[in-house]
C-alpha cells in the first residue's frame, strides 16, 4: 500500500482545511460549519492498491480507466439473420454466399447484391452494412428472398465498432466507485485487476460497565451494545474497514492502551457517547492523554453534543458521536461521510438531496436544523410526497428502520405546514 501526500488532495478539499476543528471551541456550529470542519482532521489520505477485477465491487478507482480498445471491437450484427452487401433500393432476391457465427472473422469482402447468414454478436463481413432478421426473410436454397423491403432501412440492426466506448476514451474517472455496473463495464476492456483507493479502517468501540454484548444476558441495570453495530452496519456501506475494539472496560489503562493501538493501526477512530462536556469518565480521559480532543455543540437535532480530536503522533482523526441510536446515526451521515470521503481523497460533498411536498405538520424551530425521520413516495403525477415516521424521540431506533429519508428543516425555518416543499436526503443509497 502506498500513502499518498496531502497535497495529492482535490482542490475542494485543500480549501476546506483553512477551517480548524480546534480553534471553533464552544461556540454553536451550523451543520455546514461542522462538516467543513470537521474534514480538516485528515492530514493524511489512505494509500492505493491493485487488486483482482473480482474483488473491486464498492471500491474507489485510484486511476482513471481509458480504452484500449473499441467496445464493441468490430461492427457487428445485433440480431441474428442475414447480413447484406447493399446493391440497390430495390433489391428483393439476395444470393447466400454462407454462414459468420460469433467469434468468427470472415475473411473476404461480400460481393455487391450478395448476403451471409449471420448471428448476434458476429463481426460484419467486408462490403455488408445491414442486418435482416429471420422473420423478414424466405430462404430458397443459395438465396434469400425480403419481405416488405419497404421496411428496410439500410444500416438497420448494426452496432458500430466504438458505440459504446472509443479506444483511448476515458471510461471511467478516478474516484468512481464501482458498482456491478462499472465492473462490467471495466471487463469489457479486458482490464482482470484496477489500482483503487485502500479502504479507510476505523477503529469502533463502545465502552461503559452498562454496555453489554448481545447474546449475554442482559444485567436489571444494563442495556444492550446497539451503537458498535451500527456504526459497523454503516461504515461498511460506505466502503469502510471495520477495526471492532469490543466493549472496552472502565478502565483507564485499558481504554489508553486500546486507543493508542487503534491510533497506529487506523485511518479513524469512532466512538458514541460517555465524551461529552462535563462528563468525568475514563474514555475521555484517555483521548485528551493521548492526543487533542475538542467539543462542540452543533445547532443539530438530533444529535446536538459532538467531539472530536486526533490522536498519537499519526494524528489519527476521532469523532466522538452522540450516544442516543439515531442521534448516532444521523450524525454520522451528515459528519463521518465527509471524513471519509476525504480519507478517500474525494472532496467533500453534502448528501444527496431532493424536494417533496409534506403531507402533514412537521416540528421545527428556528437557529437549529432538524433531521426528521421520514417516509417519502411518489404519486401518480410523479411528483415526491413526505411524511414523518410518527415519534421522534432520539432513542427510538424503529422509527429510523421504518424510514427511507431524513426530513432536513434547516435552522431558518420553524414549523412546516401541510402543503409546503421540504428538503429530503434518501436513505436508499450511499454517495457515489
Amino acid at each position: 500500500m502506498t500513502p499518498s501526500p496531502h497535497s495529492t488532495l482535490p482542490p475542494a478539499a485543500r480549501a476546506s482545511s483553512t477551517l480548524s476543528c480546534f480553534d471553533l471551541g464552544e461556540q454553536m456550529l451550523s451543520v455546514d460549519e461542522a462538516r467543513a470542519a470537521l474534514a480538516t482532521l485528515v492530514e493524511q489520505p489512505v494509500g492505493t492498491e491493485r487488486i483482482p477485477l473480482s474483488l473491486a465491487h464498492g471500491r474507489r478507482l485510484a486511476d482513471a480507466i481509458h480504452a484500449p480498445i473499441n467496445v464493441p471491437q468490430n461492427t457487428n450484427a445485433a440480431m441474428d439473420g442475414v447480413a447484406l452487401a447493399w446493391e440497390n433500393a430495390e433489391q428483393t432476391r439476395w444470393t447466400l454466399s454462407g454462414t459468420v457465427f460469433a467469434g468468427e472473422h470472415w475473411e473476404h469482402p461480400v460481393p455487391a447484391g450478395h448476403c451471409v447468414t449471420i448471428t448476434t454478436g458476429a463481426p460484419l463481413p467486408a462490403g455488408t452494412d445491414t442486418v435482416i432478421m429471420r422473420e423478414q426473410l424466405a430462404e430458397h436454397g443459395d438465396h434469400v428472398i425480403i419481405n416488405a423491403p419497404e421496411r428496410v432501412k439500410r444500416g438497420q440492426n448494426v452496432r458500430q465498432a466504438g458505440e459504446d466506448i472509443r479506444k483511448g476514451a476515458m471510461a471511467l474517472s478516478t474516484g468512481t466507485r464501482l458498482d456491478a455496473a462499472r465492473l462490467g463495464l471495466i471487463a469489457s476492456l479486458g482490464f482482470a485487476d484496477v489500482s483503487v483507493y485502500c479502504r479507510p479502517r476505523v477503529a469502533v468501540f463502545s465502552t461503559g460497565n452498562e454496555v453489554t454484548a448481545p447474546g449475554e444476558p442482559l444485567p436489571a441495570a444494563g442495556i444492550y451494545d446497539t451503537n458498535r453495530f451500527t456504526l459497523t452496519g454503516l461504515l461498511h456501506e460506505h466502503g469502510a474497514e471495520v477495526v471492532d475494539l469490543g466493549i472496552l472496560p472502565d478502565d483507564a489503562d485499558a481504554i489508553r492502551e486500546a486507543l493508542a493501538h487503534a491510533a497506529e493501526t487506523s485511518d479513524l477512530v469512532l466512538t458514541s457517547g460517555g465524551v461529552s462536556v462535563g462528563q468525568a469518565d475514563f474514555t475521555r480521559d484517555a483521548l485528551q492523554a493521548l492526543g487533542r480532543l475538542t467539543f462542540w455543540r452543533v445547532a443539530i437535532r438530533p444529535g446536538r453534543p459532538l467531539a472530536c480530536g486526533q490522536l498519537g503522533e499519526r494524528r489519527t482523526p476521532l469523532v466522538g458521536l452522540p450516544g442516543n441510536p439515531v442521534a448516532v446515526m444521523v450524525t454520522f451521515l451528515q459528519f463521518v461521510v465527509p471524513l471519509l470521503q476525504r480519507l478517500e481523497h474525494q472532496p467533500v460533498a453534502p448528501p444527496r438531496r431532493f424536494t417533496a411536498i409534506t403531507d402533514e405538520t412537521l416540528s421545527s424551530r428556528l437557529n437549529r436544523c432538524d433531521f426528521i425521520r421520514g417516509v417519502y413516495q411518489h404519486d401518480v403525477t410523479g411528483q415526491l410526497h413526505v411524511r414523518s415516521t410518527g415519534a421522534q424521540g432520539s432513542g427510538i431506533l424503529t422509527s429510523m428502520v421504518a424510514a427511507n429519508c431524513l426530513i432536513e428543516l434547516p435552522d431558518e425555518r420553524a414549523d412546516i405546514t401541510p402543503g409546503e416543499t421540504v428538503t429530503i436526503q434518501p436513505l436508499d443509497s450511499v454517495n457515489t
